[in-house]
């Protein structure tokens, strides 16, 4: 019997993988078109010419090195503060033992369920109180914890063995030697994780900067690209362009750490 040279589920699955990338494809092509190749009807599928100057002429149509700067400091500090404290909030769900230690945890899961359009309101009133209008610490501060990093570190530190750690307490490691020496060592697949997914979640986030920001100097990239829309034309091949510029680090990140992000859900159960 003939066997094929590859999983007959590649089947199906290859012609969604198309599908799905057309957008990506037609993106990538609009970017290297004339402006009347990109507005021309029926879509013109193959430019006349590969127009690379469409990248420095949207670097030059807004300030996007302060839009990538901005997004940069936001998008780091907000990993930075997840990786920290979802850490210590995980850790203290998985392994101490307090008073209403599992009521807590399931009222910061439901908030979960909570759309951010409900606090969005107070969010940005809490903001206002703390002085932070229009400025970058309003997008740093409400990301600087989330509770869905909490969830998968606590999933996570459940199914690493208690063992490791009784042997370090006894050696007099204290709780927090244990967590920075033991426990997160052991950990670095699931702390990637939460790190590339938070930042996708801050990077391509437009409706909160769109909210908490005013002034074009504290604008992230999204908000930047928002700037080739106008109120009755689009730079189309601009905007593209700029939003293959914007979707580069993102490519990057997710290559780079895609290993740790594949082995963190193979490894991360449900226990508990």
């Amino acid at each position: 019997m003939r066997t094929w040279p590859f999983s007959p589920r590649h089947v199906v699955l290859l012609p969604i993988a198309a599908v799905m990338l057309i957008p990506l494809v037609w993106m990538l092509v609009t970017s290297v078109e004339t402006l009347s190749e990109s507005r021309h009807f029926p879509p013109t599928l193959v430019p006349s010419g590969i127009h690379w100057e469409n990248y420095p002429n949207a670097l030059d149509a807004a300030p996007f090195g302060r839009f990538f700067a901005n997004s940069f400091i936001v998008t780091l500090a907000s990993v930075a503060g997840n990786l920290v404290f979802c850490s210590l909030a995980g850790y203290a769900f998985a392994r101490l033992r307090f008073f209403g230690r599992d009521v807590v945890f399931i009222v910061l899961l439901a908030t979960l369920m909570v759309p951010f359009q409900v606090t969005m309101i107070p969010t940005f009133l809490i903001v206002q109180h703390l002085g932070l209008v229009n400025s970058l610490g309003a997008l740093i501060a409400p990301n600087l914890v989330t509770p869905f990093g909490i969830f998968l570190l606590r999933q996570f530190f459940r199914t690493l063995p208690v063992e490791l750690e009784e042997a370090a307490r006894i050696d007099g490691c204290s709780r927090l030697g244990v967590l920075l020496r033991v426990v997160l060592p052991l950990s670095m697949p699931a702390l990637a994780t939460l790190g590339i997914v938070t930042f996708l979640w801050t990077w391509n986030d437009f409706l909160w900067p769109l909210i908490a920001i005013s002034s074009t100097d504290q604008s992230t990239v999204q908000l930047g690209l928002a700037a080739f829309q106008g109120a009755h034309q689009t730079r189309w091949t601009l905007l593209m362009a700029g939003n293959v510029m914007a979707l580069a680090p993102m490519l990057l990140v997710f290559v780079f750490a895609q290993r740790w992000f594949v082995q963190s859900l193979a490894s991360t159960g449900v226990k508990g």
